[in-house]
């Protein structure tokens, strides 16, 4: 069974309710939202620096990072991931033309 989105954002939702012991999750959280802004920005950079670079190795974990930033925002927000997900689906109900050049009429 490969790893999901879904089941980071459980984990990352489990460690923002922990107590105890601060994790590397806790501690992004507990600084705010503008810390986990900066850092998905941060960690966007970085992935589209490794796809320059032509490291594949490099731009799985570049990637892998600025995922799991996104879930910590996300979640410092309070957006459910599954919100995400289903503007996704809705979007891909279409053609990618088709829903840019709706979403410019606004």
């Amino acid at each position: 069974m490969a790893f999901t989105l879904e089941q980071l954002a459980k984990i990352v939702a489990a460690r923002a309710r922990a107590g105890g012991e601060k994790s590397y999750t806790k501690q992004l959280l507990d600084q705010g939202v503008e810390k986990c802004a900066k850092k998905l920005g941060e960690e966007a950079v970085e992935t589209a620096l490794a796809a320059i670079a032509g490291k594949p190795e490099a731009l799985v974990a570049e990637s892998a990072d600025l995922l799991y930033h996104l879930v910590v925002l996300l979640e410092a927000r309070g957006v459910a991931l599954a919100d995400v997900l289903a503007e996704l689906e809705r979007r891909t109900a279409r053609s990618g033309l088709e829903e840019k050049a709706s979403r410019s009429k606004g």
